[in-house]
Formats: C-alpha cells, structure tokens, sequence
C-alpha cells in the first residue's frame, strides 16, 4: 500500500476533520475518511471519501447560510446598590438593596427613593413622592410602559411595590428623555423581569404583617412566567395604631384593614428577533369602621388595573423596535352610613392607550424616537346621598373624555471627545370635548442636557425641559386617606406647565467612593387647589368653580455621597430647597410656603456585612417639618371661640426624626437559595412624629379664666416586625 498525499482546498471557509484528520495527510489508500466544513453564516460541507487510489485534490465553493445570529449580549454582575448618571437620573435593582430596614422586613421601592437628594421625605402617614418642590400628583409613575394613578396603601406603611418580580427601577428627577411626558416633576419606571427562567424557582417573605410569594417557571426553552402575590393580615396589629390608646364611648371600635395584589409576567421569544411580552398588576385595599353605639358603619375601597402586552422586534443590528398597548384603572369609593343617613362617594381615572419605539444609530449617533396615544376616562367625586328628610335621593356626579397624542424623537450625539449631549424634542396634541367649552392643546417640549467629562473621575451636566400635565391629582387628605382624585384639563381647567433648569458636578474618587452636587430651579403654572376636604355638597358647587389655580416656583440644592464596595456599603444624601405658590384667592394673593416645603432633609443609609451569616442595616432620617397654617389670636362672641389666621401656612411642624434598624441571619444564601431570618424595628428610638396638630379651648369651672391648648397627634412609636425570607 502506497501512501498517497491528500490535499483539501478552501474557498473562503474552513474546514475541520472531525475524526482528527488534518487538512493535508497522508492516508491509506483502503481507508474512509469523512471531512466536514463549517464556518460563521455557511452551510456546512460534508463529504465521505471512500477508497483512494492516487493523489487527490478536493474543491468546493461554499454556500451562505440565509439565517439572522442571535445578537450578543455581554453581561456583567455589578456591585453598585445605586447606579447614579449626571442629570439627575438613578437606576437600581431592588433586589440589592434588601438589608436596607423595613417595617415588614421587604424592600420598599418609593421609600427608596424617599431616601435620595431632591426628594422629600413626606413624614407619618403618607406615601408619595413629592419630588423638587412638586405636588404628589406631579409624578409618572409607569409599570412596563403603564402609568399607575394610584400610589400607595393606607397611610404609606406598607411598601406599594412587591419588589420580588421587578427587575429594575429608573427614576429621573427632571425629566430630561422625551419619550415620557404628561407630568411636571420626574419619572419612575418600574420594569418587571424579563429574561426567560431556565428552571422552577420560588422565592418569597412571610412577616407578621404581610407574605409574598413569587414563582417562576419556564414552558419552554423559549417561553416563561413569573407569578406573584402578596396578601396582609394585620387587622388585630394596626387596628390599635388607628384608635386612641383611651377609649371612650365615642370611639371607633371597628376597625379592619387588609389589601392584597398580584403581579404576572409573561414572555415567549417567538423567534430570534421577535419577543412578546405581557404584563399584569393588580391591587386592592379595604378599610372598615364601624360603632354600633354611633350606628356608624363606612368602609373605604380603592385599587389599581395595570396591564400592557407589549412585542419587540429587531430588525437589523441597529435598529429594534417595541410597540405596546395598555391599560391602567384606578378606582376609590367610600360609603358611609348613619342611622337614616347614607352617602356614597366615588371616582375613577381609566386610561387606554398605545406606544411605539423605535432605537436606530444614524451616523455613529444614536436615535430613538416614536409614536404615543392615550384615551382617558374620568369620574371624579360621583357623590350620592339618600334618606335624608329634605332631600329623598339626589346625587352630583359627571364623567370626562378626553385624548392625547404624541410625537417624540431623541439623539445623543458625541459633539466633542469630552462633551456629549441628549437632544430631544416632544410634541403634544391634547383634546377635551367638554360640552360647553371644548379645548384644544398643541405644545412643544423641548429636552436639552449636556455632559462635559473633561477627565475620567470629573463629570458635569446641564440639563433644561418643558413639561405639560393634562391630568390632576386633586389631594383631599394629608394623612395617607385615599380620598384623592383626578381630574381632567377642559371645562375651565387648564393643563399644567413647568421650566426646569438644573446643573451639577460628579466626583468619582475611587472604585468604592463617589459624590454628586446638583442645583436646580423650576417655575410652574397653572397649579390647581382645593380648599374643601372630602367634598363638597351644594347645588351651585362644581369642580370648575371650587379649584382654585395658580403658580408656584422651587429651587434648591443636592448633594449625595456614596461608599459602593466593601463590607460596608451606604450613601448619605442632603436637600435643601424651597418650594412657593402664589394663588390670588390665597393669602390675598401675596405668595407664601407650599405644605410641604420642608427646608431641610438628610438621609443616611448603611448596610454592614459582618459575615457570611450575619449583616446589618440602619436608616437616619432627619427632615424639616410640614407647613400648616396656625391662628394667630383669639377671642369670645358670646361665649364662644373665634380663631383669627395670619398669614397661609404661617407655621411649621417639629422637625421630623427617625432611626430604622435591621438585623439578618442567613441560614443559606447561594444564587439559587436563600433563607434568612430579619427583625426590624421602626422608629428604634421611639420618637413621636405628630401627623398635625390640634387647638383645644379650656375653660375654668367658674368660667373666669379660659385657656388655649396645643395638642399633636401621633400615629405610632416604635414598631418592631419580623420576617423570613427564602429562596429556592
């Protein structure tokens, strides 16, 4: 047997011999071989050589495979707890931030953010955000693309958020990307997961006050869910927080409150370039009181629909493009009855609507840019009364259309090697067909920042937008009561404008440490007010004659410092700012302090890792009180107390102080498995934040000499809780 000499030739394609032949050999001539190519994109060759009798020379031309590559995504895991960018902007996973303390031992997003410069602490019995000198209702709040119009639960205690299924929160103070609008203030996206889970997992917290569950489990190979649902059991512990500690027969002795809520996510990769998506989230709180010495019985009921199908396509290695439909309600109602007397009072906000992005580059600059539309729905203080003697039933209630669309585009070019830029343009068509006075509004926003980076530790930014709101939050209580209500611009009442303008400076000194100084100043017009509490029953009141409108202006100062690695990790932040409105019915017409214009807020935050087992947590908060508006004299007519007030919100609660802890044991903490056991402990050094306060007239039992006392009214003390966390 001679050897004979094999040659393979390639033709822009290599080749590999999958048996260890190499490309030139020498074979035996009764020998088989087999010889396969494969490369990027081509068709593998393959191609079986039987008997060889003479020197062989093997050519072939190789054919392109007609296939899309997956695109590659490189990931890392990183260790910061907040990622904060230049402009007034930070993201973070919640998931990091869980030895932060508690109250029901579970990560609180809006507390979270409560804890940032620039946005105010809003005090006991209150869960929104009030963010640079804005209202609560300034916010937009969107849960995967929906916005969510109701924001919190009885008296901001628990967390609104299950923080278990979401991903990611991104929170912009000014509102710099155009692809969001109809608020003044900032934005707060929340994104649910949304990689596809290789394998069933649970994870899940039980407390004394509430437990949450979440499963995740694959279909497929390409397609997921995510399941989650949380649920309280805390009548018999927050009833006595509610009620006086004396009890009279004047008391409410009924007193129940509960809510639960749920979160789905689903995701299917239809092929390599097209994902679906859909997202779902559901809440409902409940609160009863009842005294059958009073023959009062009344019970409070609000919740939110939030649900947004949504499909991404990728289209080329530079373009993609997300297209979604949502759906978002938020409905209170509150029934009260009394002997013969019943009164129901009611309101929603309903809003559908559909969004289209689009993420391309266009000359090394990349560009997004897109399409919205919302229809919105709203009913506001539908109010009902019966069996009363003069007035068998009647009711006042009337319902708003109305409709929005928008046209927004983005660019974030390189203009120099040190300074870059975020250009971005908004255009807004809103639409009210009231029947007496329909309006019509055309606006522009335009959204401007720029980042200088003149080294790699130093970064400055200036950052200004134009902002439009359409839909008013109308705030009837000060005390986490969920009262409030929305209403629409038209018919008398005008949509909202803000000019925001901000700059600041980054200092990254290390990997471990980094700090922040921002300044910013706002103008707003067109804010709405109203003087009345729950409602207002008359026949000539109308919602068009009791708001009252008017201007306002913030500006203050911003300065964060974080530590990101190390056994101990934290960031102190500090704000302080003023926030002022002018309204000509108010304060006769002279500009005065907004209620909460707080001077002063301080945050500090640490978490300590002592060990693999143990680590630690503690929150300081410090802040300025409330304002509020205080008599300045009084006096007798016949007998009876007269107040006589100075100047609007002429007077200001005591300093708000509390200090939080936590305390955790990890009995196995592994990426797929976790238990742990956390007590936390709530205002640990006992001190009594008054939620408002109250003047009381005494008189002498001779009536000779009469007295006037102040009263603050507290909510609770120190509240310890504890949870166990597992994963698995």
């Amino acid at each position: 047997m001679k050897p004979i000499l094999l040659i393979v030739s390639l033709i822009s394609v290599t080749l590999f011999a999958q048996n260890k032949v190499p490309l030139s050999d020498v074979v035996n001539s009764s020998t088989s071989k087999e010889i396969k190519g494969e490369s990027v994109r081509v068709v593998p060759h393959q191609q079986v050589l039987n008997t060889i009798q003479k020197d062989t020379l093997l050519s072939f031309l190789p054919k392109e495979e007609n296939t899309v590559l997956n695109e590659v995504v490189v990931s890392a895991v990183s260790r910061k707890q907040i990622k904060t960018v230049p402009g007034g902007k930070l993201s973070f996973d919640p998931h990091k931030l869980s030895m932060v303390p508690n109250l029901t031992g579970t990560v609180d997003i809006i507390k979270l953010l409560q804890l940032t410069p620039g946005v105010q602490n809003s005090g006991e019995a209150n869960g929104y955000l009030y963010v640079r000198g804005g209202d609560p209702g300034h916010n937009l709040m969107l849960y995967a693309d929906a916005p969510v119009y109701g924001m919190a639960h009885l008296l901001g205690v628990f967390p609104f958020y299950n923080a278990d299924p979401i991903h990611e929160i991104q929170f912009d103070k000014s509102s710099s990307n155009a692809r969001f609008g109809g608020r003044l203030s900032s934005t707060v996206y929340v994104t649910p997961f949304r990689e596809i889970p290789e394998e069933i997992s649970i994870e899940g917290n039980v407390g004394l006050l509430a437990s949450q569950l979440t499963l995740a489990f694959p279909i497929s190979k390409k397609t997921g869910l995510f399941v989650s649902g949380r649920k309280t059991y805390i009548d018999k512990i927050i009833g006595p927080l509610l009620t006086p500690r004396k009890t009279n027969d004047n008391d409410v002795k009924g007193l129940n409150y509960g809510f639960s809520d749920g979160n789905l996510t689903f995701i299917s990769d239809v092929s390599r370039t097209q994902r679906f998506v859909f997202d779902a989230f559901i809440s409902g709180d409940e609160l009863k009181m009842s005294d059958s010495n009073l023959g009062l019985d009344a019970r409070l009921k609000w919740g939110n629909v939030v649900l947004t199908p949504s499909w991404k396509s990728i289209l080329s290695e530079k373009v993609n493009m997300v297209n979604s439909v949502f759906f978002s309600r938020y409905e209170n109602s509150l029934v009260m009855r009394q002997e013969t007397v019943q009164m129901d009072i009611s309101s929603y906000v309903e809003e559908f609507g559909f969004a289209s992005k689009v993420n391309y580059t266009l000359w090394e600059v990349p560009f997004e840019s897109g399409l919205q539309c919302a229809y919105y729905e709203l009913q506001p203080q539908n109010i009902e009364i019966e069996n009363i003697k003069s007035i068998a039933t009647t009711g006042k209630s009337f319902t708003t259309r109305s409709s929005n669309y928008a046209a927004f585009a983005m660019a974030k070019p390189k203009l120099l090697e040190t300074l870059s830029a975020e250009i971005g343009l908004r255009l807004n068509y809103y639409y009210a067909g009231a029947e007496s006075k329909p309006n019509h509004y055309f606006q522009l926003e335009p959204r401007i920042t720029l980042n200088y980076s003149p080294t790699t530790k130093d970064a400055f930014f200036a950052t200004y937008t134009r902002q439009n709101q359409y839909l008013n939050l109308v705030t009837t209580s000060s005390v986490g009561i969920p009262t409030d209500f929305w209403v629409a611009s038209g018919n008398g009442i005008p949509s909202q404008a803000s000019n925001s303008f901000s700059g600041g400076y980054n200092r990254t000194f290390s990997k471990e440490y980094n700090a922040s100084l921002d300044g910013f100043y706002r103008t707003m017009h067109n804010l709405i007010e109203y003087p009345y509490g729950v409602t207002q029953f008359n026949e000539i009141s109308t919602l068009e004659n009791d708001l009252l409108v008017g201007d306002g202006e913030a500006y203050g100062a911003e300065f964060m410092f974080k530590k990101e690695r190390g056994k101990f990790k934290g960031w102190l932040s500090c704000t302080m700012s003023w926030s002022i409105r002018q309204f000509d019915e108010i304060n006769e017409g002279r500009a005065f302090y907004s209620k909460y214009d707080r001077r002063h807020n301080l945050a500090l935050v640490g978490t300590y890792d002592f060990n693999s087992k143990w680590s630690a947590g503690v929150t300081q908060i410090f802040s300025s009180g409330n304002r509020f508006t205080m008599p300045t004299t009084w006096y007798f007519i016949n007998n009876n107390p007269v107040k006589e007030y100075g100047s609007f919100n002429n007077a200001v609660m005591p300093n708000y102080f509390r200090t939080d802890l936590s305390v955790n044991y990890w009995f196995v903490k592994t990426p797929k498995k976790e238990s742990a056991l956390s007590i936390s402990v709530y205002n640990a050094l006992n001190i009594s934040n008054p939620v408002y306060i109250v003047f009381n007239v005494n008189v002498d039992a001779g009536g000779r000499s009469v007295s006037v006392s102040q009263e603050e009214k507290k909510l609770y003390g120190i509240l310890p809780s504890l949870s166990w966390r597992f994963k698995f």
